[in-house]
């Protein structure tokens, strides 16, 4: 990774309430349902895949239709549901899934139906594996995958219109998770309080470390504030779009050929080196966010605002024009009350998963 560059500790909207970001979001949204007579039209997207992943899909629908080379890209991954069965049986199920998956310790486990990072582990042991399952309702999956084999990440922002061959990548962020480092002197908190970001965070930090709040970190020890880098945790973004290539959207726009009717959507990218991202080579696939996915340089602390909702607004346009598209070839866009269906049993299920790692 680049070395990190802060400019800006952070800016003046990138903690708002999605309600308030979104805001002009939802007038062109009910703008363009006028001009293309269905509101829900931006859902047939990626019309193989319910409401295009927008709200309320488990993050397997979309990996489980994956073949080729794409599969090889991918990070294992494998998913178990909580039933009704006896608790004890269950785990023991659990536990051979994961001998079964050759997976060793520490690999990651996520919900299934989960967005911004909620929820998300990194199991280092059985136990914490029970205990993490447990925690789940019953009907609900873990999603459990394997860990990367390289550290830096970027979120890349990928389209492809339904009549054309080749793709583009729109936008590009590197994510980068945030350490304080210790000096012997000062508790975890102190630490935190005198970064020139963290300070600012605290409220994202304090509840997942609490445990460690007041322990003295020892002198040139780092410690990870986050693991998921999702920036509502508090992962730091900064944008790279000088790192996209024309061989890098068209390594993409092969992988993702391998999913039937994929036009839109974030690819997580776990990498080696920016040089080798740039070229579409050695990289593994964590996620595919779909139809609600964010272009993350818009998250960058130095992005102004109005070239945030630029992107935005640009970037929901894009959703109406390829369901336009896709309704030409016969796709139907479901009805409001499914998509309402499914935000209730996202929102029901985000109640029950633990604090974020």
């Amino acid at each position: 990774m680049p070395p990190l560059q802060l400019g800006k500790t952070t800016s003046f909207f990138e903690f708002w309430p999605t309600w308030l970001m979104y805001f002009p979001i939802s007038i062109q949204w009910l703008a363009l349902s006028i001009r293309y007579r269905s509101l829900t039209l931006p859902l047939i997207a990626n019309p193989q895949l319910p409401l295009s992943g927008m709200v309320g899909v488990g993050k397997s629908e979309l990996l489980s239709q994956a073949q080729g080379d794409l599969n090889n890209v991918i990070l294992p991954w494998f998913t178990v549901t909580k039933t009704e069965a006896p608790l004890e049986q269950q785990v023991d199920q659990l536990k051979l899934a994961v001998t079964d998956s050759g997976f060793a310790y520490p690999f990651v486990c996520k919900p299934d139906i989960g967005c911004r990072g909620i929820g998300v582990k990194l199991i280092k042991n059985e136990q914490q594996l029970i205990e993490n399952f447990t925690s789940y309702p019953e009907n609900a999956k873990l999603f459990i995958q394997k860990l990367a084999d390289f550290e830096p990440e970027a979120g890349v922002f990928f389209t492809k219109h339904p009549n054309e061959k080749n793709g583009k990548i729109i936008s590009m962020a590197l994510k980068y998770t945030p350490y304080v480092i210790g000096d012997g002197e000062k508790t975890l908190g102190e630490l935190i309080e005198s970064d020139q970001r963290a300070g600012q965070l605290i409220h994202l930090y304090q509840s997942r470390h609490q445990q460690h709040w007041n322990q003295v970190i020892a002198k040139d020890q780092p410690y990870r504030l986050v693991f998921s880098a999702s920036h509502s945790k508090g992962a730091i973004f900064k944008q790279a779009n000088y790192l996209i290539t024309d061989a890098l959207s068209e390594r993409l726009t092969q992988l993702l050929a391998n999913l039937p009717d994929f036009h839109y959507g974030r690819l997580d990218i776990k990498f080696k080196d920016t040089e080798s991202l740039s070229r579409g080579e050695h990289i593994q696939i964590v996620e595919i966010n779909t139809a609600s996915s964010e272009p993350l340089h818009i998250w960058d602390s130095n992005t102004p605002f109005k070239e945030a909702v630029r992107a935005l607004l640009f970037q929901y346009r894009i959703l109406f024009v390829y369901g336009n598209e896709n309704r030409k070839k016969g796709f139907t866009p479901p009805g409001f009350k499914k998509l309402i269906q499914h935000w209730k049993l996202e929102r029901n299920l985000s109640r029950f998963y633990g604090e974020t790692d």
